[in-house]
């Protein structure tokens, strides 16, 4: 009797020990890969690390880590919650390879896409890429999609030995911190935020010259892309691309901030204010750099009389779906100024709609700069974040000049 109950707590430590070893993942860079419904793979690495007791992430793209430390596991289950974005993974564990879905909670329905992951695997796109005499660094026109659809852009990149680096640059953002290698005469260029997945595959036809480009998001979209080299490439000027109706001074409206309290810029609190209205929601990736950026925005200029008030558009209607996932953003930036869900959706008509004084919305994130007497003064259309360089930094240099001179103003 004695030994069959040494025996059992033996053998049950022994599965303890199994299930332990199982629930951690291995720690350093791994690479996962997202699967479109073209079967193509969009990848991505990231690096696993022990923090407090805890297991968390960062996902790899160009400089950005972007931390997840909501990782559980049980068994050979690891779920792993996205901060933002309302997504997750569920997935299985086998040795050093992950294996699921990855699930993106979109209004009324969920979009599922496969994904796998394999540590100890720091190459992105190929283990040992085909040399190359191509180099793509510098400034190029780049157009996106065809007919209708077509999207001139401007890409921008650094090629250092075989790795690249860089963005597209569009009207109503920046597709973020891309990353990839130049093989042979390939191009391969991915991104992975939580929210988005990018793809972008060409051919280099010479250094001036982009070919057969194309272009992956998410499960289902595909498009083509093509570009030349063109350093005095450019966007409109994105202070031009929107505007109050004829007839219009000021914005007017009254949401419900996270609490359900209305606001209005009738209140007093925005009397005499210089006051920022950011045009965004929590879906958004250009939206939670402009984010990142209006925090430390309003740290500094809220003292001296600014607000900032974010309207939020979600992909529903129901307020408290979007309260949590607004509530997510707002803590993840620690946001102190009010974020009021609007009640409308993402659909630019339907913010439009919201705001019957503005000419159009032509995307995510707009910003309306209101002076102190509380006309519009200024309508900035997308934001390019830190992945775009000095853009960004061109960006915060001219809207805080903007905002002292409007401070400065009796």
């Amino acid at each position: 009797m004695i030994k069959k109950i040494l025996l059992s707590a033996v053998l049950v430590a022994a599965l303890t020990q199994i299930t332990t070893a199982q629930t951690k993942l291995k720690t350093g860079i791994w690479r996962g890969a997202l699967t479109t419904a073209a079967a193509n793979h969009i990848p991505f690495n990231f690096e696993v690390t022990n923090t407090g007791g805890k297991q968390q992430l960062a996902i790899i793209n160009s400089t950005e880590h972007f931390k997840v430390t909501d990782v559980t596991a049980k068994g050979d289950s690891v779920f792993i919650k996205m901060p933002l974005f309302d997504s997750e993974f569920r997935l299985k564990q086998t040795g050093d390879n992950l294996q699921g879905l990855f699930i993106r909670h979109l209004g009324e329905k969920d979009q599922q896409i496969e994904f796998k992951a394999t540590a100890a695997t720091p190459w992105r796109f190929l283990k040992t890429p085909a040399a190359t005499n191509y180099n793509v660094s510098g400034r190029w026109s780049a157009i996106i999609g065809e007919g209708d659809g077509r999207d001139t852009t401007v890409g921008e990149f650094k090629q250092v030995g075989q790795k690249v680096t860089g963005t597209f640059l569009t009207t109503t953002g920046d597709y973020r911190f891309l990353e990839g290698t130049v093989s042979g005469d390939s191009l391969y260029l991915s991104c992975f935020d939580g929210g988005h997945a990018f793809l972008f595959t060409a051919k280099i036809a010479d250094n001036n010259t982009l070919t057969d480009g194309k272009f992956f998001s998410g499960l289902t979209g595909k498009d083509v892309w093509t570009a030349v080299r063109d350093d005095s490439a450019k966007l409109p000027d994105a202070f031009s691309l929107a505007a109050l109706k004829s007839g219009y001074k000021k914005l007017a409206f009254t949401f419900k901030d996270l609490n359900g309290k209305p606001v209005s810029l009738d209140d007093a609190r925005y009397k005499n204010k210089v006051v920022i209205i950011q045009i965004m929601g929590s879906w958004c990736p250009n939206c939670m750099d402009e984010t990142a950026y209006m925090v430390n925005y309003y740290k500094k200029y809220q003292p001296r009389g600014v607000e900032v008030i974010g309207l939020a558009y979600e992909r529903t209607t129901d307020f408290s779906r979007s309260q949590k996932a607004l509530a997510q953003l707002k803590n993840r930036f620690d946001v102190k100024y009010p974020i009021l869900i609007t009640g409308y959706t993402s659909n630019k008509v339907e913010t439009a709609k919201s705001l019957p004084m503005l000419t159009k919305v032509v995307g995510f994130p707009t910003t309306i700069i209101i002076d102190k007497s509380g006309d519009v003064r200024k309508i900035h259309t997308g934001f390019s974040g830190p992945g775009t360089d000095e853009h960004y930094t061109e960006f915060i240099s001219e809207f805080e000049k903007l905002t002292d001179d409007l401070l400065a103003e009796k």
